[in-house]
């Protein structure tokens, strides 16, 4: 039986705990910076943002994030990716070394360009030097709501250390999720951390009142611009084909479920952008990464106009009917020149 730590009570870190806690096979502790909430679920059993799904009575719920780290076999980061150095600066004093630590959330650090895992590794380092950690990337097509209530669903695990991908990969193997492994983890977390940002420009088209054409273009050449990028900074080709690449883009720019197609399909109705993220009342992380995507964009002189597009219409004020325009009026091209 392996011990496991979430560090993180949302949607998704919750439905995997649950997921984890109804195998059996784990002792799952979970960690929130929130301690309100950790009495919440305690008292009632319930999370708010996945109605009608039981938190098992298995599940631990720890204050002290000390507690909810030491002497276990994986940690899992399930918490917002603005919140992931921070987290990783209190677990870090309590993490062994060598640890095996795994990944969810999707994103890069403004500023630093650093993909998440590498965000947890600094910061470890920064606070505990010498201290090194197995991390894993665990990504792909996965809406917490579906997990949740046991819809079948396959992720990656991925990590340049093989054996630990494999070691995620065996944790979190159950009866309605199957787990793939990937060495290309830079390509995996870059897939994670961008398509929500194509899943912004697919719910801007729509409510827009544009069609499945629109979607299925959006999607295509939107995952284009991101294996063009991969590719620049040596992702693997074949991860963009894969689960966590337009597998995981599908599923964030169609689904009712996706914050970021929510939040897009608001802003395309006229709602203004900061109120839009109001009323979708969770992260939205398709529009954190932006600043991010826009500097890798021109660090790796990658053109990039779907992401540029989203990124005019958050940041600098411009309309999307103004931003469609601009995208069927660029000059021709070949299919597979990126433009």
């Amino acid at each position: 039986m392996a011990k496991i730590g979430v560090l993180g009570t949302g949607t998704w870190g919750m439905a995997l705990a649950r997921l984890l806690a109804d195998s059996g096979r784990h002792e799952v502790t979970c960690w929130s910076a929130l301690p309100e909430e950790l009495d919440y679920f305690k008292a009632t059993k319930r999370h708010p943002n996945l109605p009608g799904v039981p938190i098992p009575d298995e599940i631990v719920f720890e204050k002290d994030i000390g507690k909810a780290v030491e002497d276990k076999d994986v940690i899992l980061f399930a918490v917002p990716s603005v919140y992931v150095r921070s987290t990783a600066h209190k677990a870090a004093p309590f993490l062994a070394d060598g640890q095996i630590v795994a990944d969810c959330a999707k994103g890069i650090e403004e500023g630093t360009m650093m993909f998440l895992t590498e965000v947890i590794a600094d910061e470890t380092d920064k606070t505990c030097p010498g201290k090194k950690l197995r991390l894993v990337a665990l990504s792909g097509p996965s809406h917490a709501e579906e997990v949740a209530v046991d819809i079948p669903t396959s992720i990656v695990s991925a990590s340049e250390d093989i054996e630990a991908a494999k070691a995620v990969q065996a944790v979190f193997m159950a009866g309605c999720l199957r787990v793939y492994t990937n060495t290309d983890i830079k390509g995996v977390e870059m897939c994670g951390a961008l398509k929500n940002v194509i899943a912004l420009a697919v719910g801007c088209s729509k409510g827009m009142g544009f069609g499945d054409n629109t979607t299925a273009a959006l999607i295509t050449r939107g995952m284009a611009e991101i294996s063009a990028l991969g590719v620049a900074i040596g992702c693997d080709q074949s991860t963009f084909a894969g689960l966590a690449g337009i597998g995981d883009l599908i599923v964030t720019a169609t689904s009712e479920h996706s914050r970021n197609n929510r939040c897009g399909m608001m802003i395309g109705e006229g709602v203004p952008v900061r109120k839009a993220i109001e009323k979708v009342g969770m992260v939205v992380e398709g529009i954190n990464c932006l600043p991010a995507a826009m500097e890798l964009s021109e660090r790796y002189n990658v053109d990039m106009p779907i992401i540029s597009a989203v990124d005019r219409v958050v940041n600098k004020g411009e309309t999307p009917a103004k931003m469609a325009t601009y995208l069927m009026g660029r000059s021709r091209s070949h299919e597979f020149d990126n433009n």
